[in-house]
């Protein structure tokens, strides 16, 4: 695995523009491939990851310990972990976006028009996509297969935290495509961490085709910002559930301590619990309980610390707080109504959950709340491309345009129009 790049300023221009041209060579050729040829390129690179996966650790242990010595916090450092369980998931994830039906070239739609005109509406690339994200080494695969699979070009820009294991999975996806006779150049990484690559990518149109921003809001507000190419956002994920009032009591306990505590620095992950007044008295002493077992700090408001007294006092600040850590801002809510104005008014679009026996109050909820993921009697922990089917995910789309939620291998087309005639003319 190579050492990262030592590139003087004058150089990144010329490497990057390198990165692009050859991404831009290796989509055309993977628009036209045969799905074979790219599900034996995936099956060749979990092979290579399950084999790889001492220098993987390896790696993996070099960029953790880096992330100690500069002080990370457990949810990052979680984040950039990579066990042996975690590496075989990447391997797993990679055979399943194997077996999914080839997104490319699919009739979306057809007709014919009175002047004998057939159209079709049919599936196509996207092209090169850039994919710019944080501490998370196992995106690399993730992100890795899922253009592939789609037909584009990909290229990596990970975080500086996970560049070692970022490079020896990237290793493995080039092998893949190598045994599967593919361009090498349909999946590369910038390769340095110098930040101003990043601003470099941004401006390359006339390469690359969509951006893709993975991590914190400071990520994103720059990439908006700054970028020249269109851009997926994938914008922090702070999430809700809100136990209604006919909420099974034994459910919501289950529900509400797995969305919250299975893993905490995750997207999906619960960040402020809305609970109905109607329980307040009844529900909520157990609910503030089993989270407190389970090792969550509580935040609350006045309610939240009547029924919990050592509960510490939520403040503004915490109704639009990510903590990616085990604690959680509880507040108690007149009811439905007021819960949905709540999430509209603090969420960031990504994944919201109620938990209620109630048929007519999880309708309106999943129509009225405003978010890429809207759920019913389910912990928003599933907020994963991979528990939906997808195989993995590229991130969770928290825009409108274009696609929304996790954003798999068909998210990644995009369509044209196949126009077939018999010599017309238009009069």
């Amino acid at each position: 695995m190579p050492a990262e790049a030592a590139l003087k300023q004058d150089d990144l221009q010329s490497v990057m523009t390198a990165l692009g041209r050859a991404a831009r060579a290796a989509a055309a050729e993977l628009a036209l491939a045969e799905p074979e040829a790219k599900k034996l390129a995936l099956q060749a690179a979990a092979r290579a990851i399950r084999s790889q996966a001492a220098t993987i650790a390896a790696a993996n242990a070099t960029d953790m310990a880096a992330a100690r010595t500069k002080g990370l916090t457990p949810a990052l450092l979680d984040r950039l972990e990579l066990t042996p369980e975690r590496i075989e998931a990447m391997a797993r994830g990679l055979e399943e976006v194997a077996a999914l039906p080839d997104p490319v070239g699919r009739t979306l739609a057809e007709w014919e028009r009175p002047n004998g005109l057939k159209i079709a509406r049919v599936s196509v690339p996207l092209g090169v996509i850039g994919i710019i994200y944080e501490s998370r080494p196992n995106v690399t695969a993730d992100a890795g297969a899922l253009c592939l699979k789609a037909g584009n070009a990909a290229i990596l820009r990970g975080g500086s935290e996970s560049f070692h294991s970022a490079g020896a999975i990237l290793d493995c996806l080039q092998a893949g495509l190598k045994e599967a006779g593919l361009p090498e150049a349909a999946i590369q990484r910038i390769p340095t961490t110098d930040r101003a690559a990043v601003g470099i990518l941004l401006t390359l149109t006339d390469f690359v085709d969509v951006i893709v921003p993975r991590g914190g809001r400071g990520l994103i507000e720059r990439v908006q910002r700054e970028s020249r190419v269109p851009v997926f956002s994938h914008l922090d994920g702070m999430v809700h559930t809100y136990v209604h009032a006919a909420a099974d009591p034994e459910m919501a306990v289950a529900v509400v301590v797995n969305a919250k505590m299975r893993r905490t620095g995750i997207c999906g992950a619960t960040e402020t619990l809305l609970v109905d007044r109607a329980l307040a008295e009844s529900q909520l002493p157990a609910l503030l309980q089993a989270l407190k077992e389970a090792g969550c700090i509580i935040r609350g408001d006045a309610s939240v610390r009547l029924a919990m007294p050592e509960a510490e006092a939520a403040t503004a600040e915490d109704w639009g707080t990510e903590y990616l850590a085990p604690i959680i801002a509880v507040k108690v809510v007149a009811g439905l109504e007021e819960a949905i104005d709540h999430i509209n008014r603090h969420g960031s679009h990504h994944t919201e959950a109620i938990v209620t026996d109630n048929a007519a109050a999880a309708a309106r909820f999943l129509d009225e709340v405003d978010a890429g993921i809207v759920m019913h009697n389910a912990s928003t922990q599933f907020a994963d491309g991979g528990e939906f089917g997808m195989g993995a995910e590229i991130g969770i789309s928290t825009g409108k345009l274009h696609a929304r939620g996790p954003v798999g291998a068909e998210q990644l087309t995009s369509y044209k129009y196949k126009v077939r005639g018999q010599g017309q003319t238009r009069p």
